[in-house]
């Protein structure tokens, strides 16, 4: 009876890892129907609004001057262009930060300083913080490791200015793509992430995330959603969220690049992905039931609830891998395998196994396509 009841976890396990490989082939489908409808490009603004560029930084001391002269280079119109560099470090990055500042305003640019008393809510708390202190009407935000192309706001501001978008998401680009074998399996990762899933979620009118960064927000959306909450480690996938079910509309700029660094040590990549791992499921938790009760389409809402919970498949993969040995030997004593479960085999094979093969087939594929052009505009 016990090799019974692990044989049928076994492969209730394994039929769950196929439908997380069968989304995978209704991403790629809905990709290839949307790829060729980008949105149309509004026309620029007579008066362009006021946006304030917020930097979040903690302890960046090798990186930050060259995220301040890229927020300051920003072609956009100095009297409307607002910088806050949130500033929660400990360490010889406050001085070095305070230095540089001092330089940029007598210069004539209008950049602060934040320096909160206690770094409550980390990068949540110094955002909101931040909002809390800008009267502008829009927000971008740039992490530390980003170097935003001069033209960023000149794309994007014309875009969120329309009315009912909220935010505004662009693609990173990763400048330090060719580092390592570690670096350059991350930008297919994330390659995936900007170059399918973003894609064919936006475009279908399907929930879809800011990833924390690269991108700009209406204040109002923010506001309208409950603002930066850090009850979760993700709080740019919660705040996504809650701003699309208060009815903000989002939009993404494939074609919009923002270069960025890869982590890359092992370490750092560790932290990276606990950190969205854990976040995910903690949002997830969180407003899965909040999407159900929703309004929207139930293909809209079931497609959401799958996005929150994708981190939930490493948790089913280590189910067969434990349960490997005991299966091997339950079925050893099977005089004759039954053929419908070769066919569940074979099925779970071209599900879980395939589907990942083809999809990141695909994004190299896509990402060759435009990979001149993130170096062009790495090197500027």
């Amino acid at each position: 009876m016990a090799e019974t009841v692990l044989f049928v976890l076994y492969l209730i396990s394994l039929l769950a890892l196929g439908l997380f490989g069968l989304h995978k082939y209704f991403l790629l489908y809905t990709y290839r129907k949307y790829k060729n409808q980008p949105p149309p490009v509004p026309p620029e603004p007579s008066e362009w609004p006021r946006v304030t560029v917020q930097l979040p930084i903690y302890n960046e001391r090798y990186v930050v001057k060259r995220l301040l002269k890229a927020a300051v280079n920003l072609d956009y119109p100095k009297d409307k262009l607002h910088i806050q560099v949130l500033d929660d470090s400990t360490d010889q990055t406050v001085r070095l930060v305070a230095r540089l500042v001092k330089v940029l305003q007598e210069r004539g640019f209008r950049i602060d300083h934040v320096r909160r008393e206690k770094r409550i809510g980390f990068k949540a708390g110094a955002l909101a913080y931040g909002v809390e202190r800008t009267e502008a009407e829009f927000i971008a935000v740039f992490d530390a490791d980003f170097i935003p192309a001069p033209d960023f706001l000149k794309k994007t501001v014309p875009h969120i200015m329309q009315e009912g978008i909220g935010m505004v998401q662009t693609r990173w680009g990763h400048i330090n793509r060719n580092y390592s074998l570690l670096t350059r399996l991350q930008a297919v990762f994330l390659d995936a992430h900007f170059l399918i899933e973003h894609v064919a979620r936006n475009r279908s009118g399907r929930f879809f995330n800011f990833n924390g960064t690269a991108g700009i927000w209406r204040k109002q959306a923010i506001v309208d959603a409950g603002g930066w909450q850090h009850d979760t480690l993700t709080e740019d996938l919660d705040l996504s969220y809650r701003a699309q079910l208060a009815g903000w509309k989002f939009l993404y700029l494939p074609d919009v690049v923002s270069p960025a660094e890869l982590p890359a040590e092992m370490n750092g990549y560790k932290t990276q992905q606990h950190r969205w791992a854990k976040g995910s499921v903690q949002t997830a938790l969180k407003l899965v039931p909040a999407i159900w009760k929703s309004d929207f389409p139930l293909h809209v809402r079931l497609e959401g609830i799958i996005h929150l919970s994708n981190n939930f498949a490493y948790l089913l993969m280590a189910i067969p891998a434990l349960l490997l040995v005991p299966v091997v030997k339950f079925q050893m004593n099977i005089e004759s395998v039954p053929w419908k479960l070769v066919f569940v085999y074979f099925l779970v094979f071209f599900t879980a196994t395939i589907s990942v093969l083809i999809y990141y087939s695909i994004t190299i594929r896509e990402s060759l396509g435009k990979s001149g052009r993130i170096s062009s505009i790495c090197l500027s």
